[in-house]
């Protein structure tokens, strides 16, 4: 059974992130049948200044604006199996740990716990407040997986987007995706280091 996947991009710097996500969720494309998108006004923001032009015309994704709660995934009917937030805000991790369902994309990692489906929260800030580590422990003991924007060197990566893809494939793994990448002491992948 393909996935149905959500993805939130909140507003916090990272957005390469975002589209070597992207990037590789359109090379993984004969594992899933949806992905819907919702970005925050801030993430479209930080991808301009971090990456280039935004297109949503190039990803052949559903994008929502965050506002808009007839968006399927606002409900757990709708049945998507993982919610990847990624990078994931300060601002946004407190509201999912509070339950805090103000916008699309906090309602629908509310409606990802309540089903006890995945959701995994990519946060790249740094140092952490003693609140942003609560937050943490908060929604691990609801369930989600906080992966921080940690890259890994075992792989002896020479390009950035080789060092972002450790991140992405370490949770696209956590996903349930079947992927060619780096494993410890198994060599390099095709197409990665």
């Amino acid at each position: 059974m393909k996935k149905k996947i959500v993805i939130g991009v909140a507003g916090s710097s990272g957005s390469i992130y975002t589209r070597v996500l992207f990037d590789r969720l359109i090379a993984l494309r004969e594992q899933w049948s949806k992905v819907g998108v919702v970005m925050s006004r801030n993430a479209i923001i930080n991808w301009e200044l971090e990456v280039g032009t935004f297109d949503a015309s190039a990803y052949p994704f559903d994008f929502y604006d965050k506002s808009d709660f007839m968006a399927p995934f606002a409900s757990g009917s709708a049945q998507y199996d993982t919610m990847l937030i990624c990078p994931c805000s300060m601002g946004t991790l407190a509201r999912v740990a509070q339950g805090m369902s103000d916008d699309l994309m906090t309602r629908a990692a509310d409606v990802i716990l309540k089903e006890r489906r995945r959701l995994i929260l990519v946060p790249r800030e740094t140092p952490l407040s003693l609140i942003h580590l609560r937050n943490m422990v908060q929604v691990t003991e609801a369930g989600g997986i906080i992966l921080p924007a940690s890259p890994s060197f075992y792989g002896k990566t020479e390009h950035l987007d080789d060092v972002v893809r450790t991140v992405i494939d370490r949770m696209l793994d956590l996903a349930g995706f079947d992927q060619d990448t780096y494993r410890w002491s198994e060599g390099s992948a095709s197409g990665s280091a």
